[in-house]
């Protein structure tokens, strides 16, 4: 009965985030609860599926967006995400060596917590010859945070009473990976998403300069650094919106159709979650990035309201 309920469940889960039935947050604890009793009956192309269909959907939003403020937006936050950068390095390189965590996995959990979560992991391993297995812990840790700030983010915005913009720039900052970057801004209202979409993608670039910083770091060379490139073909959708290239109307349906592209991943992300791979990480690691977690939050929030 398992194995034709855990399909069946999975892809009414993906058609009613596809048809808007479910929002962000809902979408990723379905996708960690249906992880708690059931194999994903399409893990392979899970897997794979996570990252197209994220950058498709962060591609697709920029049809919703304008050259003109992408540019002053980005412009606003380079400071912050400069400063908060430098400042989480350090302290995660302070606290891999106070904290006795393996050297590696220690820098890929704080090249996760400074930038944008799994992309800098998967672009920092091969530049420092990880193995897997420390690849695995990093991205759990990680990803174990996200999941929590895509819950939690929201509900302190609303506390604090921060604006869609000063909430769009906080979660941009403060959360590690886009998908929960977006997912929380979604339902925040369409400025938080537009700034927080516009300034983690900028964020994102800093994955070079951390590529060769850490080739330096662990003394490797030749190694191949990955570029994010799917960040022009946003630039270029927001140039096409920007100059009317395409009808107004044909732009509104690839946004639409992007952020339940986002929500249907969003479900994904939540399957990778898996309590078994934490206990089995130990303490540390997810002490080390708990601490770098609360002192981006932090700084972020009080550079952002002062």
């Amino acid at each position: 009965m398992k194995p034709i309920v855990a399909p069946l469940l999975f892809i009414s889960i993906l058609l009613a985030a596809m048809f808007g039935f479910i929002n962000s947050p809902t979408a990723l604890f379905l996708g960690f609860t249906f992880s708690l009793f059931f194999e994903d009956p399409f893990k392979k192309c899970s897997q794979n599926a996570i990252q197209i269909l994220l950058k498709a959907s962060i591609i697709g939003l920029g049809f919703g967006m304008y050259l003109k403020d992408t540019l002053e937006t980005s412009k606003e936050g380079l400071g912050l995400t400069f400063f908060s950068i430098v400042l989480t390095v350090s302290l995660g390189f302070l606290l891999t060596r106070l904290l006795k965590i393996d050297t590696k996995l220690g820098h890929l959990i704080t090249s996760g917590t400074s930038i944008c979560g799994g992309s800098a992991i998967a672009a920092i391993s091969p530049v420092i010859r990880a193995n897997g297995k420390t690849i695995s812990i990093a991205l759990g840790v990680v990803f174990t945070l996200n999941a929590i700030a895509l819950f939690i983010f929201p509900a302190l915005g609303h506390l604090f009473d921060l604006d869609q913009h000063q909430f769009g720039l906080w979660c941009a900052i403060a959360i590690h990976d886009t998908s929960s970057v977006v997912g929380a801004a979604l339902g925040y209202g369409d400025e938080a998403l537009r700034i927080a979409t516009t300034v983690k993608l900028s964020r994102t670039l800093w994955i070079i300069p951390l590529s060769v910083l850490s080739m330096f770091i662990f003394k490797t060379k030749g190694e191949h650094i990955k570029i994010p490139y799917f960040i022009l073909l946003f630039m270029i959708a927001i140039g096409i919106n920007s100059y009317h290239l395409v009808p107004e109307a044909a732009t509104h349906s690839i946004v639409a159709f992007s952020k339940k592209l986002l929500i249907l991943t969003l479900f994904l992300v939540g399957t990778t979650i898996s309590i078994k791979d934490l206990k089995a990480t130990g303490y540390k690691p997810i002490l080390l990035a708990f601490c770098l977690w609360i002192f981006i939050a932090v700084f972020s929030f009080l550079y952002i309201t002062n």
